[in-house]
This record gives C-alpha cells, sequence and structure tokens, in this order.
C-alpha cells in the first residue's frame, strides 16, 4: 500500500509533465526538497492548476513513489500576487527561489529555510515601485547563505582573524575580498614570501615561489567603507535604510550604485560557492534598469 504524507510547502519549480500532469519542486518544512507530480494540473478544470503555481504555499498530501511522489491534494495558504503583478519582484523572487534550491536538502526538515524564504518573499511583494529590490535581495541572499553556513565572513579577516572596522575618515581606505577564503582580507596582512612560508610549516620540502599563492588567497574584489559596511548590516534582522539613506548627502554618494555593486560581488562570491550561475540575475539587471 502506498505511502501518505502531509507537508506545508512552496512551490519552487514547475515544468510540463506528459499532456496533462505537472512536474513541480515543492520547499517543504518538513522533509525539505520533494520533487513531485501534479496529475492533471494542466488542465483548465483541476484544483491543481493553480495550486502549483510558482511561489504558491500549500498544505500538500502526497502519495509516496517509487522515483516521484504523486501530489493528491493540495490546499493553499498563502499566494503572492503582488510578485506576478511587477516583473522586477518576480526576477527578484526567482533569484532566491533558485538560490534556495540550491542550498536546501531533501528528506530533512528545512523549517528555518523555509520561513526564511517566505519572510523575504513578503518583504518583496510590500515595496513600494519605487523603490530599489537590490537591498532586499542582498539581505535575503545573505541571510539564507547563513542558514547553509556558507555566508562570507564580513567582520573578522580570514587570515589573522582579527576585527576589521571600516575607516570612513581615509576616503582611500580598502579592504579585500576573497571568494576562496570566504571574506574579508587585511590588506596589510603581506603575502608571506619563500622563506617564511618554510619556516612557518617547518617544511623540509623545498617550496617554490609559486606555491606561495596557496598560502595568500586571491582577492578578487578591494571594498571601501561604505560597502564594507553594507555586508557588515546584512546580518541584521532588518536593514537601517534610513540611516543608510542619509549616506548619500553626507558621504556624496550614490546608494543605489552601492547596493548593485554589493549584490555583485556577493552573487559572483555565492556562484564560486555553489559552482555554477545564477540564472535568474541576469534578469533582475535587466528589468531592473527599466524601474
Amino acid at each position: 500500500m502506498n505511502q501518505k504524507y502531509k507537508a506545508t510547502g512552496i512551490v519552487l519549480k514547475g515544468s510540463p509533465l506528459k499532456e496533462s500532469d505537472r512536474l513541480v519542486t515543492v520547499l517543504t518544512s518538513e522533509y525539505g526538497l520533494v520533487r513531485a507530480v501534479a496529475p492533471g494540473a494542466k488542465k483548465h478544470k483541476s484544483q491543481l492548476r493553480g495550486r502549483t503555481e510558482l511561489f504558491v504555499t500549500n498544505e500538500f498530501l502526497i502519495i509516496k513513489g517509487r522515483s516521484l511522489d504523486k501530489i493528491i491534494q493540495a490546499d493553499t495558504i498563502y499566494t503572492y500576487p503582488g510578485l506576478s503583478r511587477d516583473l522586477g519582484k518576480l526576477a527578484t523572487a526567482q533569484y532566491l527561489a533558485e538560490l534556495s534550491l540550491s542550498l536546501a536538502l531533501s528528506e530533512q526538515p528545512q523549517t528555518e529555510l523555509y520561513e526564511l524564504l517566505n519572510e523575504h518573499l513578503q518583504r518583496l511583494e510590500k515595496l513600494d515601485r519605487q523603490q530599489s529590490v537590490y537591498p532586499n535581495l542582498t539581505q535575503a541572499a545573505f541571510h539564507l547563505l547563513a542558514i547553509a553556513g556558507i555566508a562570507p565572513e564580513v567582520y573578522n579577516c580570514c587570515l589573522t582573524q582579527k576585527p576589521i572596522a571600516p575607516d570612513f575618515n581615509n576616503p582611500r581606505w580598502r579592504v579585500g575580498f576573497s571568494f576562496n577564503s570566504g571574506g574579508a582580507i587585511d590588506l596589510a596582512v603581506k603575502k608571506p614570501d619563500t622563506q617564511n612560508v618554510q619556516n612557518y610549516n617547518n617544511k623540509d620540502s623545498e617550496l617554490s615561489e609559486e606555491n606561495t599563492d596557496d598560502y595568500y588567497p586571491t582577492i578578487n574584489y578591494k571594498i571601501n567603507s561604505i560597502e564594507l559596511t553594507i555586508l557588515q548590516l546584512l546580518n541584521n534582522n532588518s536593514l537601517p535604510l534610513t540611516e543608510l539613506t542619509a549616506w548619500e548627502k553626507t558621504l556624496n554618494i550614490s546608494l543605489e550604485t552601492t547596493w548593485m555593486r554589493v549584490e555583485k560581488i556577493l552573487r559572483e562570491y555565492i556562484q564560486y560557492q555553489l559552482g555554477k550561475p545564477i540564472r535568474s540575475a541576469a534578469l533582475v539587471d535587466n528589468l531592473y534598469v527599466e524601474f
């Protein structure tokens, strides 16, 4: 006899299957990622048609299958109409869905990830059309990475473990950002020469000059005080947007451009960690120009 189970989840991916079915990937609180068939969901009169669209949250009743599970009932809890009415918000939501799909596990509870994604989708939905999506997108991505345990280190130097404080009094101040080391690098820490590396590690074998690269990270970006401060604020529950907006006048900067650069750095860091591109990101960039 087939085993039935209930799960609360949000649809993050869907594709046609056979003539009238739909294959969906659902992020559930109880079981993580679930791939299941929604039989007849492409039919106009099917109850599963609208309930298995992207970003619809349901209470599902599912039958366990050998290769694919099958949805036999879906009771909608929440939808995101505000996302579908705004292409920029929808593209941003797809970006977060794509990231969540890469981070989530199957057959394991993913309550924190499930709740966090829904929280950020709700924040995104409530955004005024005139507001930039980049602050919300950047913080949401950072929070998702933090849950997965791969958020970049932005408070301490990855080499020395010493705190890094932005220096707003020096307009030329910069700190390194390294993908392979996992975050911030104090640029005052110099690359060791061959002899120092040998002495430090007490190695008898010869160490070529190229091998010293293994002991010093690649610096992918040099970021300024404002950019580092924003990265450090991302870990907060919410962003002090009013305070940040005041920077535009006092520091004579374009906050929108700064957010776009910080998001770009974090995006490239994510792609490095995942080993694959975020395909939805290009759509976000293209649509944002139209806002």
